[in-house]
């Protein structure tokens, strides 16, 4: 057997199959490798991309848009395709109302200046945090007020626009997945980077699930996992990693009771499983510069409530609404059953959904309804509608809500840049570094004694993917995909394949 057929048969383990974990998995078949496992908690693949049925067609719990267009591999892999799958939301969330907890509609002219107070800043931000050395939330205050204070907006009452930035907060929160606003890191918010174009692309009435396909060759193969199938292992978790063999393989425990032995393992689980889990899951304990980035990093839960009514009750024109609550009225929720209340922002009408609302949350209450029963969440939601709409609200038909957070294969949403990564000086390059052994290269194998020596390399046998590790583009997709494919290329690269494959790499894509 020559030394390219042995690498193309090394053993590879992708734990996760959520987008990352595909993507690598996929790449790495593509490159020639042959014997690739993915080994998944779940009963599913997509990990935070779930797609399922709800009303007229589908609903994602989890990813929803894909953001942006220009050098974003989601929308590239889409435009190589005959369908156009993806579509413009519109200005859905540009055009909302803005009502008060006394039903109270602020009036379109005072709405749309707030708006374009904090619409402004989305542009001087990226200059002004470049000297920023406080949080997010003090930046975005502190512009908020001053653009505030100037005579053109003299006539806008305070206390509207202390409610309408209460809640712009709260949106902001669902952006970076954070708690408070105080947490994001204002320098390390501009780590992330936009891709121009539009930003809310949505699936029609397919669903996100539709990249998964597309990863997979799904449709192309007609089978369900495509190229994954016999590669895939569902309902299974990796219950503890020992990669400090005296062999330079790593050896998987997994909670089938089997026992697995690879030469690289490749994790794609979300931050917040590691976050949970690295201390019990890695043998020996992880190096301190990576157990920092998992600490540093940070990791936050944003959850959707999908709300179905027999007939849209709404007028044909209306995109939705955001909840600006007086402080009179939140005295009647705070301190009661319904608290958790005071942070759903917003209802918005959904795509290809006549009839959906889709309600967003984030921070500790986000979490806590997740805890909660479903009637109890739903009779809240309906307290909202018939508190701050003027219409009369039939009963729902179905209901939906997410729950990222109390999923311990998850434990919430996605990535940010916080404080904390900031003190401690680490970020997605740390985390993305891989464990390492030395060995000899795998392309030379009879190479004089003397040369030896200068042959031995450090051969990365557990590797790390997922939105998180990704510098630029974490929190997103496009960042999952890359990160995947980025690991994939790593492995190809080390045994000598990446050129070999360039071909049949672009021919499958």
């Amino acid at each position: 057997m020559s030394h390219v057929e042995r690498s193309l048969d090394r053993k590879i383990v992708v734990i996760g199959a959520g987008a990352s974990g595909i993507a690598c998995a996929t790449k790495l078949l593509e490159y020639g490798f042959q014997n690739v496992l993915v080994v998944e908690a779940e009963e599913r693949v997509g990990g935070r991309i779930h797609t399922i049925p709800f009303g007229d067609n589908v609903i994602d719990l989890g990813a929803q848009w894909c953001h942006g267009e220009r050098d974003n591999i989601v929308y590239e892999l889409t435009r190589r395709q005959e369908e156009e799958l993806l579509e413009s939301t519109g200005p859905v969330y540009e055009n909302y109302q803005c009502v008060r907890s006394n039903r109270e509609v602020v009036p379109e002219n005072v709405a749309s200046r707030l708006k374009a107070i904090v619409g402004d800043s989305l542009v001087s931000r990226q200059l002004e945090l470049r000297h920023c050395s406080g949080s997010l939330g003090s930046y975005l205050t502190n512009k908020f007020y001053d653009t505030l204070r100037r005579p053109e907006n003299a006539d806008i009452d305070a206390v509207v626009a202390r409610e309408f930035f209460d809640n712009y907060q709260k949106f902001e929160n669902s952006v970076e997945a954070s708690d408070t606003l105080d947490q994001v890191s204002g320098r390390g918010y501009l780590d992330y980077w936009e891709c121009e174009g539009d930003i809310l692309l949505n699936w029609k009435d397919k669903g996100y699930v539709e990249l998964l396909k597309l990863l997979m060759r799904a449709r192309e193969l007609k089978s369900d996992l495509g190229v994954l199938d016999q590669h895939l292992l569902l309902g299974t978790r990796a219950l503890k990693i020992n990669w400090n063999r005296n062999d330079g393989r790593v050896e998987l425990q997994l909670s089938n009771g089997e026992n697995c032995i690879a030469d690289h393992v490749v994790v794609t689980v979300s931050l917040g499983v590691l976050k949970e889990q690295h201390w019990r899951l890695f043998e020996p304990k992880l190096p301190v510069e990576k157990q920092r980035a998992i600490d540093g990093l940070a990791f936050g839960t944003v959850n959707k409530i999908f709300v179905e009514f027999p007939v849209a009750f709404w007028p044909d024109d209306w995109t939705g609404f955001t909840l600006l609550w007086r402080a009179e009225d939140l005295d009647d929720i705070r301190g009661t059953s319904r608290a958790w209340l005071e942070d759903v922002f917003g209802f918005y009408r959904v795509s290809y959904q006549p009839r959906i609302l889709a309600g967003w949350i984030t921070n500790v209450n986000g979490r806590h309804m997740e805890t909660l029963p479903e009637d109890e969440i739903l009779a809240g939601c309906m307290y909202l509608f018939r508190r701050f709409l003027h219409w009369n609200i039939p009963e729902p038909s179905s209901f939906r809500t997410s729950t990222w957070h109390t999923n311990e294969n998850f434990r919430g949403s996605y990535s940010y840049r916080s404080m904390e990564t900031e003190n401690l000086g680490t970020g997605a390059r740390e985390l993305s570094h891989p464990l390492t052994v030395v060995s000899t290269r795998p392309e030379r194998e009879r190479e004089p004694a003397e040369e030896l020596q200068q042959s031995r390399c450090d051969k990365p046998i557990v590797l790390f993917a997922g939105e998180a590790s990704s510098e630029h583009y974490y929190s997103t997709v496009h960042g999952a995909v890359e990160a995947g494919w980025r690991e994939a290329k790593r492995l190809a690269d080390f045994y000598g394949q990446s050129a070999s494959s360039r071909v049949n790499t672009k021919s499958q894509l």
